[in-house]
């Protein structure tokens, strides 16, 4: 899919880059950014601000974006920057409106919900070397446009890359589905970095998502499979209940069957990965030297059936 080339890049010994090659293995490029410039797009990106976010569901505030992490996202030059052909996601060490750390996250949805950019199936690439240590967390992801199906996770979320900080080996990949929080499901796949690297090296991380089945992959190698989900729009007083038959699930391939936006982003602590300790390093930094999204040529066809996998209804018959 890809050309390869050597690029001196400042700071660094010469760094392997890759060129898009269109319509190449049954795929055609639609989006991209290559960071070229001096600053990130605006047509392209638009920043999550703050510590948490309003959910209307509950009528409440959710401090730590939901899972109690240390950060505040800045759309400031010292947490997130284009230069020489990269973009470098920064956290620090720092206080900032209470909180102990300032970072950044980048999305392709406007703040009014609007899509910069978004879409329903594909290939989402991302080359990137990754920051590790106690208490990081760094992510690759993308979030349905619209909560078409209820909120988080009954539209689901596709996680192409994250770690847990102090584990730089291992690579997972993650699907969210279910019923509305608390309800939700949860499948992640692991993925052990050959040759002793980690993912502080350049990899390449792509997901290929076509109905009814959704494939992970680091550098070119499939990581993970998964055919087996499923959406329940059933609610009360705004928390999601389980199905309680095959007629309370919504028609298969859903929640994977609308259109995704893309996220980046370098959280601290949270439930995932814990605290930081006195040995992690700060300023930890994500850097992204592309993110590109194909298409398959000819379109895509019907849905897969859905594999095996246990339905919350099946184990009380």
């Amino acid at each position: 899919m890809t050309a390869l080339l050597v690029d001196a890049v400042a700071g660094e010994a010469a760094v392997l880059k890759t060129t898009p090659s269109a319509d190449a293995d049954g795929w055609t490029l639609v989006w991209s950014d290559e960071f070229e410039g001096d600053r990130i797009d605006p047509t392209k990106w638009d920043f999550d601000v703050g510590n948490g976010f309003f959910d209307y569901r509950s009528h409440q505030w959710i401090d730590g974006w939901g899972n109690e992490e240390l950060q505040y996202y800045t759309r400031e030059p010292d947490n997130a920057v284009v230069k020489d052909g990269l973009l470098t996601l920064r956290a620090l060490k720092e206080p900032l409106h209470g909180c102990g750390y300032t970072s950044a996250r980048l999305k392709t949805r406007s703040r009014d919900g609007t899509a910069l950019f978004a879409q329903q199936y594909g290939r989402f690439e991302f080359r990137a070397k990754v920051p590790s240590g106690k208490g990081l967390w760094p992510a690759l992801w993308l979030l349905p446009l619209e909560d078409k199906y209820g909120g988080w996770a009954a539209s689901g979320e596709i996680d192409v890359m994250e770690i847990i900080g102090d584990q730089p080996g291992t690579v997972l990949s993650s699907l969210h589905f279910g019923s509305s929080f608390p309800k939700r499901h949860l499948v992640t796949h692991t993925h052990d970095l050959p040759g002793g690297s980690t993912v502080g090296d350049w990899h390449v991380y792509t997901v290929e998502w076509t109905p009814g089945r959704i494939q992970w992959w680091v550098d070119e190698q499939l990581s993970a499979t998964q055919d087996f989900w499923w959406s329940c729009s059933k609610s009360q007083d705004g928390s999601g209940l389980e199905p309680g038959c095959e007629a309370d699930l919504n028609r298969w391939p859903a929640p994977f069957d609308q259109p995704f936006y893309l996220v980046m982003n370098v959280a601290v602590g949270g439930n995932f990965p814990g605290l930081p300790n006195p040995q992690t390093s700060f300023p930890a930094e994500m850097v992204i030297d592309y993110v590109r999204v194909y298409q398959r040529l000819g379109g895509y066809g019907e849905a897969l059936p859905r594999g095996p996998g246990p339905l919350p209804f099946e184990a009380l018959e």
